[in-house]
């Protein structure tokens, strides 16, 4: 069986915070048979508890071949697009899995031939291991960072409880503060309300 690469994101719909991007390597040929097991519960990261995603980031990093994974910061996003720095983030990523896996699948996205050859797999982190592998990664990162550094520096946003998605509390936190410097000042303003001029 072949060493198997996935690629996948976290954050790319978020008010604050980075956009985290994760390539996983499972060499699905010299994976024991304990090593199935405790990877056997891996899927789409959004649909694992906390605690769940916890668990296996640990199983992850023990059985894998390798992970990498990539960050890209506000500023940039807001530089370059949302969607040319989550591409970009990704291919990256995948650069980073040397020596280059026999087959390396991405979620959701064709990165174009700038990319290491790959595959675009709709809703990959729900069938293929190597993509949910990161997926997790990529989102317990993220989650990690904004629950940690992000919330203590900037307690008033509330970056401990939603990580930087579109809440009401959030929302109310920038009408109330004005934007933190980890807000993305590219995003629509609409999602905040009318009266938040600041992202417009």
């Amino acid at each position: 069986m072949p060493r198997v690469a996935g690629a996948d994101e976290a954050g790319r719909g978020c008010l604050a915070g980075p956009l985290v991007a994760a390539a996983v390597c499972l060499d699905l040929g010299s994976m024991s048979s304990a090593a199935r097991d405790a990877l056997g519960g891996l899927d789409d990261s959004k649909r694992l508890t906390p605690r769940r995603r916890a668990a296996l980031v640990g199983a992850i990093w023990a059985h894998a071949e390798q992970g990498v994974v990539i960050s890209a910061t506000p500023r940039t996003i807001d530089a370059d697009g949302l969607h040319r720095t989550n591409i970009t983030a990704m291919i990256r990523a995948l650069e980073g899995v040397v020596p280059r896996a026999d087959l390396a699948l991405v979620d959701g996205f064709d990165l174009g031939p700038a990319a290491p050859p790959h595959r675009k797999v709709i809703k990959g982190d729900a069938t293929s291991a190597a993509i949910a592998a990161a997926s997790v990664i990529a989102k317990e990162a993220r989650d990690r960072l904004m629950r940690g550094p992000a919330a203590t520096r900037y307690p008033a946003y509330g970056f401990d409880g939603h990580v930087g998605y579109i809440t009401a509390a959030h929302k109310d936190a920038v009408r109330t503060h004005g934007p933190s410097p980890l807000h993305r000042l590219s995003f629509n303003s609409d999602a905040y309300g009318d009266h938040l001029t600041l992202f417009e």
